[in-house]
Parts: C-alpha cells; sequence; structure tokens
C-alpha cells in the first residue's frame, strides 16, 4: 500500500505510533541521564540501525551527479530510420529519466571541475525501456574494453595517497595515446561546463537502427538548445571554491522556476554500404564522423521539466545500461559498447540490488512478465505466484509476440563473422592524431582558444614528474609542433 502522502502522524517503520521522535529510555530517572540506555528501546534500536545501512554502495565512476524528469518528443519523421514506437509519429511523448554525472571525482567534489560527463537517460516507451548511457564530448579516451577500469582508475585517486595524483593521469594517457582527441576536448574550454543546461550529449559509440527489413548505422547526439558554454580555469577554481554545488544548483532552481531547459535530439546516419569504404572504423569509439561527412538529423526534444521528489530515491537509485534496448535499435559491433552491455547491468545488480528493476525509478511502464527471472533480496512487487519458473511447461504455455531473441532472428546484422580466437590489442598509429590535429585546428578560429588550450594542460602537468611531462609534450608534438613547442615553453623547457 502506498504511504498516505497528507497523514503525517509519526509511526515507526512497522507502523507502530510513538509520541515522540526525540525520546529514548533509560533506566532511572535522574536529571541530567546518568541511568543506562534500555536494548528494549525499538525506536532508538531502529532509528541507529538504519542511520548505518543509508547508503547503498555509490557507483565506481560516475558517482556524483544531478538528476531530473522530464520528456521526450518526436519532431520528425524517422519512419525511415527505426520501427522504435516512441521514435515515431510526431508529438509523440515519452517520459524520460535523465542523470547528469562527474566521472571522477566522489559526490561532494566541487561541479567545476575538469571532467568528462556522463549522460544517461532511461525514456520510459510502451515498448519497454530504452536507456541512452552517454558522455558530454562525442569521442573516448580508449577503444579496448579491456582498459577501461585502468583509464578509470588513473583518473581517480592514488591508492595510497587517497588523493588525486596527476601523475597518474598523464601516466595513463601518455602511453595509451589513441585517446588524444578526447584529450584535446577534455582540456579546451568546453571540459569544464558552465552549468549543465548548456551541455550536449553524445552517444560517441556506433548504434543500428533499424526496421524490419533495413538497418542504418548513427550516431546521436543531443544538443543543448541553449548554446554550449564552457568555463576558462581561472573562473572555474574560483566557482569551485565559492559554489561547489552551482551545477546541482542552478539546474534544479531553473526547473523549480519553470525555465524549463531543452536539448534537440540529431542522429548521423550511415548506410552499411559507405561503412564499408569510409575512412575511419565506425566502431573505434575514438573517431567521430565529420559533419560534412554525415550531417545532423534532427528527430525529437528533450525537455526537463520536473526536480526529483527525492534525490535518492528518483536519482541515486536508478540505474541505466547501453544493454537496455527496445525494437528498432540494436548494438553495432563496437567493443566498448558490447563490453558495457555487459558492466553496466551488473554494477546495478552489485549496487542496488538483483531487483533493481522494480524500483519506481527504473520500472517500466509497459508490460512485464518474466517468470524465469525470480525471488532474491527485496522482491517485492509480483513473484508470479504459481506460474513455472522454468521454460517450456505445457501446464502454463507462455505466450511469445517478438522476434527479438527467437531462433535464427538477427538484431540489425548482416554480418557474417568466422575466424579463430585470439587475443587483440589496438595499436596506435598517425591516424590517431588525425582528428585531433583538425581540432587544434578549430580551436585556432576562435580567439583565445588555442592559448586556454595551452594553460589548462600546462596547469594539470605542473605537478608531474618530469619524464611524463616530456612524455606529453611528445605526444603533443605529434597533434602540432607549435603546440608540443608552447606546452614545453611554459613548463621551462628550451
Amino acid at each position: 500500500m502506498a504511504p498516505n502522502r497528507t497523514d503525517r502522524t509519526y509511526t515507526l517503520q512497522e507502523g507502530c505510533r510513538y509520541g515522540s521522535a526525540s525520546t529514548a529510555q533509560r533506566f532511572g530517572d535522574q536529571r541530567p541521564i546518568r541511568g543506562l540506555m534500555l536494548l528494549q528501546d525499538t525506536q532508538l534500536i531502529e532509528t541507529l540501525a538504519h542511520f548505518n545501512r543509508e547508503r547503498i554502495p555509490e557507483r565506481t565512476v560516475h558517482a556524483g551527479a544531478v538528476g531530473a524528469w522530464g520528456e521526450l518528443e518526436v519532431t520528425h519523421d524517422n519512419s525511415d530510420l527505426t520501427s522504435a514506437a516512441f521514435l515515431n509519429g510526431k508529438g509523440k511523448t515519452s517520459k524520460v529519466l535523465w542523470r547528469l554525472s562527474i566521472t571522477g571525482p566522489r559526490p561532494g567534489h566541487y561541479e567545476t571541475t575538469r571532467d568528462v560527463r556522463g549522460w544517461a537517460m532511461k525514456i520510459f516507451t510502451e515498448e519497454g525501456n530504452q536507456d541512452f548511457v552517454f558522455n558530454s564530448i562525442p569521442t573516448f579516451f580508449i577503444r579496448d574494453p579491456i582498459k577501461f577500469p585502468s583509464m578509470n582508475r588513473s583518473h581517480k585517486v592514488h591508492p595510497s595517497k587517497n588523493a588525486v595524483d596527476p601523475n597518474m593521469f598523464w601516466d595513463f594517457h601518455v602511453n595509451n595515446q589513441e585517446g588524444i582527441h578526447a584529450l584535446m576536448m577534455l582540456f579546451s574550454n568546453r571540459g569544464i561546463p558552465a552549468n549543465v543546461r548548456q551541455l550536449n550529449g553524445y552517444s560517441g559509440h556506433t548504434y543500428k537502427l533499424t526496421r524490419a527489413d533495413s538497418y542504418v548505422y548513427v550516431k546521436i547526439h543531443f544538443l543543448t538548445d541553449l548554446g554550449a558554454k564552457g568555463l576558462r580555469l581561472t573562473e572555474a577554481k574560483r566557482l569551485g571554491g565559492e559554489r561547489p554545488s552551482l551545477h546541482t544548483v542552478d539546474m534544479h532552481e531553473h526547473i523549480a522556476q519553470g525555465k524549463f531547459p531543452t536539448w534537440t535530439m540529431y542522429a548521423q546516419v550511415m548506410t552499411a554500404e559507405q561503412a564499408a569504404t569510409y575512412r575511419w572504423n565506425i566502431f573505434d569509439m575514438t573517431k567521430v564522423w565529420p559533419h560534412k561527412d554525415f550531417p545532423l538529423r534532427p528527430m525529437a526534444r528533450l525537455t526537463l521539466n520536473k526536480n526529483p521528489e527525492n534525490y535518492f530515491s528518483d536519482i541515486e537509485q536508478a540505474a541505466f545500461s547501453p544493454s537496455t534496448m527496445v525494437p528498432g535499435i540494436a548494438p553495432s559491433l563496437d567493443p566498448m559498447l558490447q563490453a558495457r552491455m555487459f558492466a553496466y547491468p551488473d554494477a546495478a545488480r552489485y549496487r542496488v540490488g538483483v531487483n533493481y528493476q522494480q524500483l519506481p525509478c527504473n520500472r517500466p511502464v509497459s508490460h512485464v512478465y518474466a517468470p524465469y527471472e525470480r525471488d532474491g533480496a527485496m522482491r517485492y512487487m509480483t513473484n508470479y505466484g504459481s506460474d513455472p519458473s522454468y521454460v517450456n511447461s505445457a501446464l502454463v504455455p507462455v505466450q511469445f509476440e517478438s522476434e527479438i531473441g527467437a531462433s535464427g532472428y538477427s538484431i540489425g546484422h548482416d554480418e557474417v563473422m568466422v575466424g579463430r580466437v585470439a587475443g587483440y590489442a589496438s595499436e596506435v598509429t598517425d591516424d590517431d592524431f588525425v582528428q585531433a590535429r583538425a581540432m587544434w585546428d578549430v580551436l585556432g578560429c576562435h580567439s583565445g582558444e588555442q592559448e586556454d588550450f595551452v594553460d589548462n594542460v600546462v596547469d594539470s602537468l605542473l605537478g608531474v614528474v618530469a619524464s611524463l611531462q616530456k612524455g606529453a609534450i611528445e605526444m603533443f608534438a605529434r597533434v602540432d609542433p607549435a603546440l608540443a613547442k608552447a606546452i614545453a615553453s611554459a613548463l621551462g623547457y628550451k
């Protein structure tokens, strides 16, 4: 039974009414207190015991976040791209839960820090939940999923000092240079957002949009309608000290005032034929598709219009996974995407519990009948009664109405793969620096942007050992010799 929010008569968790929430039983009536507290005091024991268990394990990455509710509205005809119901029919709206997170720092860290933001959305559709788990930059630091834990650890605290150590950060990136384009974005002024209302979200991964008889490859973008805005380093440091929760407070206040932020959802669309001959491997997350090659196609509009009723209930317990897809959207061969499709729901089962999908913030609005996933801690909705818990029962037949998962059905893949099992690690080549070099040129088109980039990198390298400083200079020399020279000069190297 749902709680009656208008009746605020105090009780304990089992429903027993109490006359005070601030008294505790003790032996003796002396004043001031000189007696022993009593184990029979249910209120005191329950209060202390619950307090010890208020926290659930925080996310290993993306722990600190701001969240909101909203809606996604279809603005264009997308029927030639996908059969997904939530993307078809102009004017169609779907409820959305949105979470924007800092990647490395723990909750409570000042929010105007230089870091990639995680952009997570849960779209509640009539065909099930659709999760988008994106980032605030369109490229990434790695393309080999085995490096994912190492990369994230290098951005967090030193195992001995328990403090952020720039040597770890640069040690990883100097020796794993495939992420140079992502580093260029991170150390530009877009690496510190002015607020989260003026921040973009990008799939990074290549997905497939599918119909019954066709598919296309896509990269998805959510671009702020307010225009993206970043902070210069000096301003970010000042605000970090004066207003450490700036982004959270800013978003909450704007929504409370009815100033709802919006984003336009776009797709870059590529056919299988184009992918076969394209300049770059489309499954490499360290690469982007230039807009001149594949223009942005508008699809829908995201509006955030409701603050969380309770942050823990709505946002902290929320779970997002790239594996949560509806018909009409399918994974590609992107190895990072394939790995994340396992890692994210596995993290939710550990962090929130095996029945995390039953919580209101995660629960689909569509029909759910999954009798082969039962029991487990905190099972509080249906456990399917006496229905068989095993497959292929003739006693209680189950209806199957989707092609997804059916024998022989392919969710948008036409690739036929034949080969042998072998270890593989990608290699860094000059090709990995082409897009980074193009971004350096773009920064040069805006007054002061290249100078700010150099200042941002130097600020990060100041506390780094000389060998890694020199390694970083050599890495940036592969982007542009003038860039490397500027960094070297600022660090005191001739």
